[in-house]
């Protein structure tokens, strides 16, 4: 992160990006496939330990065995990495030809790096064609000014898993999870008190957090973290301060530990914690985790009172970084296929991702078994028709604004200080002076 920001800040740096991005150049594709071809992928689901890597290794392969003529170079690259290292290789003239971006990062990627719409290279017929499949609110989140320039990929909206077992033994009903934050805290409160374990964990906080959950745990209580403009920040207003201030109430009473995601994936994972609200992403740890060691279940996002959820997204989409008529071409038909029902059915089984094909839902050769025997998943699916769509911080210096924001969030939650108003007021002053004017 901290060589992204160097590189964000640097004038020279951003003469040799414009130099080597020169603007999207709109060219169609190849027709088809009919030399041999080798394509540099970023991928950070193969930068992760185990089920993320093995499960994108498994569709690759099967890409490649149906499609002898492409070559699929598989680079390593962790989320949190994967900008700086995109950057740095592009400056050096040896870029990806097709990357997995982080949604928050994909306009940055749009403006610096001349990032061609899909609908500038790819046939108009095969575009229409291979979108028409997928839930409409995740296409969308590629889309950039009307125009689409990444393809969603691997997705999910924030689910409140729950331990069943210690539901009960702080006489709670496990058949009755909680629905609103006022609920989750008397939840949370009571399974401390019976059981000493931590009653709440959450992702919104940390150093790999991002803001995808905090934009819809704000979002959620009426508030925003900035304007629909993208100009304005507003995480200090009262909306935002009121829903942090339920969190510290949870802090305060000892029911919610500030845990690294690391240790609190495994916390939950291990049977010791009541409540974890995370990406569905983790879903594959958290069934393996609790196989044979406790009842692992479900539920969607919680509410404000009578206010709906707004639930965000976190995740990726697909990019064609390359100007190569037949490499666009390569990267197209692996995107088309790591998107496919097959694909889906990969990522939502094997790691745990969103399904973005209503077909690989509905589907008995695909995910309908599955979905039946593990309703865990479901959750995430349901929430798909209220998305809330995960908006990009502003400008060159968005992952500046993002740590003043998210370390002001957190120390509002669980410092010292019982302000959280004046916290926040700061914090949104110094994000503001940060936005382009």
């Amino acid at each position: 992160m901290q060589i992204l920001r160097s590189l964000a800040r640097s004038a020279g740096v951003a003469l040799a990006l414009a130099a080597v991005s020169g603007g999207a150049v709109a060219q169609s594709m190849s027709a088809s496939i009919d030399t041999p071809v080798t394509i540099k992928f970023y991928n950070y689901n193969l930068g992760s330990a185990g089920i993320g890597r093995e499960a994108t290794l498994e569709m690759i392969d099967a890409f490649q065995a149906a499609n002898p003529m492409i070559t699929v170079e598989g680079v390593a690259v962790s989320s949190a990495e994967v900008m700086s290292r995109v950057q740095a290789d592009v400056i050096a003239g040896q870029g990806p030809d097709i990357a997995q971006i982080i949604f928050a990062d994909l306009g940055y990627v749009v403006d610096n790096f001349g990032v061609p719409a899909l609908e500038d290279v790819v046939p108009a017929a095969d575009l229409s064609q291979h979108l028409d499949g997928l839930f409409p609110r995740g296409v969308e989140l590629g889309r950039l000014d009307g125009r689409t320039y990444g393809l969603a990929y691997v997705f999910s909206t924030p689910v409140l898993f729950y331990n069943a077992d210690l539901f009960r033994k702080a006489g709670l009903d496990p058949d009755a999870p909680p629905r609103t934050w006022e609920e989750v805290a008397a939840a949370a409160k009571a399974i401390t008190a019976s059981t000493g374990q931590a009653g709440l964990l959450t992702g919104i906080f940390g150093p790999s957090a991002y803001d995808w959950l905090y934009q819809g745990f704000i979002r959620s209580n009426g508030g925003r973290v900035m304007s629909e403009d993208r100009t304005t920040m507003m995480f200090g207003a009262p909306e935002a301060v009121e829903a942090l201030g339920v969190l510290r109430d949870i802090a305060k009473a000892g029911a919610m530990p500030n845990l690294p995601s690391t240790s609190a994936i495994e916390t939950m994972s291990s049977g010791n914690a009541g409540m974890y609200l995370q990406t569905s992403a983790v879903q594959g740890r958290m069934l393996k985790g609790a196989e044979g060691t406790f009842e692992l279940r479900a539920a969607p996002m919680p509410t404000f009172g009578d206010k709906p959820a707004t639930p965000t997204n976190s995740g990726s989409a697909l990019v064609i970084m390359t100007r190569d008529p037949l490499k666009q071409r390569a990267a197209w038909e692996l995107m088309k296929h790591l998107t496919s029902d097959y694909g889906y059915t990969i990522i939502t089984s094997k790691i745990g991702y969103v399904p973005l094909r209503e077909n690989a839902v509905r589907s008995e050769e695909h995910l309908a078994g599955f979905l039946r025997e593990n309703p865990v998943v479901q959750p995430n699916i349901d929430q798909l028709q209220s998305l809330v769509p995960w908006v990009p911080l502003p400008g060159p210096n968005y992952r500046q604004i993002l740590t003043v924001m998210m370390n002001a969030s957190e120390q509002a939650v669980f410092g010292a200080q019982d302000d959280i108003a004046a916290i926040m007021a700061d914090a949104q002053a110094r994000a503001q002076a940060l936005v382009p004017r």
